[in-house]
């Protein structure tokens, strides 16, 4: 009988993933029936991201006696407070060991609010199991398809097979890291840029976290066009504005808008901003036939660096043979699993989530401003040598 794999660095709670998907079905209130503590830094930063985190604030005597008065007296202030359409009454560890029925409570609610009730708890192996947790009631309910509940789930299942290969659940022990000296990086990315080798720009970001990687690869592009190469650079991005929640829609048509307003032409859509961890045969099969032969558009051969911004553990090695890799990650504890990988440079963009919350347009990136500035030093020297 194997043994379990033992995970002891803190991984992302079941009932954080419960709320993020709330608010992207664009919920109005949600009310967690738990201490007043309970995922304390996402509740507050969700406020900022249009969804409004109340607690029942349960206490000591509640864990013994119950809590259900405090979670009616809850939605009765959410109601008078907000005057919501939708409140998503959503469980932790203690009322759910405790055995309190959220839907005897969901009655509390006026005539006009939807309701949706999420049995969740921090307990769960894989954070995806918060994910399901809400899409299955909001299926119940109609705010989604049967189709969207089944393709989600499909997503959510690569997504925790992605983790337990190369992610957070690939060791029992990973230690945090800041990744490679940022300035370094560019000088060299920079100098693969001048010497005109092709590069695959590949945006594999999650949800909102594009907004910030995106930034990455528009700094990549914006660098190649001060040196006269952007035409050696090809973008990838996952923002297929048709698949999603609503709110992950949205982001993908703001990122594409972004782009498009800088004038980045994004060469290939490679599926949607949820669908980062199913990318890889799409990116294998662009790289491997549609740029690795000779066509109309382009020249011959394969690239030889490429940047990829966001889950890059997520896509096959076997894609990227022969080429100098180029990682940026938001997760300190995902350097040391791309460098056993075999990605040569990994970055970490360093509390890249809380930027990327409640924003519609671009996040400047550390990695970005970086590479521009980097680039615009080496320009100004060259300029004042030839005076």
């Amino acid at each position: 009988m194997t043994e379990e794999k033992l995970i002891i660095h803190p991984r992302p709670s079941s009932i954080v993933a419960s709320l993020y998907t709330l608010r992207d079905l664009n919920v109005d209130v949600a009310i967690l029936h738990g201490p007043p503590g309970c995922s304390f830094k996402h509740a507050r930063l969700l406020e900022e991201d249009r969804l409004r985190v109340l607690t029942s604030a349960m206490d000591e005597n509640d864990f013994v006696f119950g809590g259900r008065e405090k979670l009616e007296r809850t939605i009765q202030q959410a109601v008078d407070l907000f005057n919501p359409k939708t409140i998503a009454l959503v469980g932790t560890c203690t009322s759910m060991i405790i055995g309190e029925e959220l839907t005897d409570s969901a009655a509390a609610a006026p005539d006009g609010v939807d309701v949706i009730c999420v049995e969740t708890h921090a307990g769960y192996a894989n954070n995806t199991d918060g994910v399901v947790s809400v899409l299955e009631p909001a299926m119940e309910c109609g705010m989604i398809t049967t189709e969207e509940l089944e393709r989600q789930r499909r997503l959510l299942a690569e997504a925790t097979n992605v983790e337990i290969r190369h992610g957070a659940a690939s060791k029992g022990y990973l230690a945090p890291s800041r990744g490679d000296i940022k300035y370094k990086t560019a000088e060299r990315l920079i100098e693969i840029i001048r010497s005109g080798k092709k590069i695959a720009g590949i945006l594999n970001a999650k949800k909102e976290t594009a907004y910030m990687f995106a930034d990455e690869l528009i700094a990549l592009y914006e660098t190649a066009r001060l040196f006269g190469m952007e035409e050696n650079i090809t973008i990838f991005s996952n923002t297929d504005i048709n698949l999603g929640l609503t709110r992950v829609r949205e982001h993908a048509a703001n990122v594409m808008k972004a782009f498009d307003e800088q004038s980045i032409p994004v060469h290939e859509i490679i599926g949607g901003l949820d669908e980062y961890a199913v990318t890889g045969d799409v990116v294998s099969d662009l790289i491997l036939n549609k740029y690795g032969v000779c066509n109309v558009t382009r020249r011959c051969g394969m690239f030889e660096a490429a940047v990829i911004a966001g889950v890059p553990h997520a896509l096959p090695m076997e894609a990227f043979a022969g080429m100098e890799l180029f990682s940026i990650t938001n997760g300190p504890r995902q350097v040391a699993p791309l460098k056993d990988m075999g990605h040569q440079h990994v970055m970490v963009e360093i509390d890249l989530h809380p930027q990327t919350l409640g924003v519609s347009t671009i996040v400047a990136s550390e990695f970005g401003d970086t590479l521009r500035a980097v680039a615009a030093d080496i320009m100004a020297a060259e300029i004042g040598e030839k005076k």
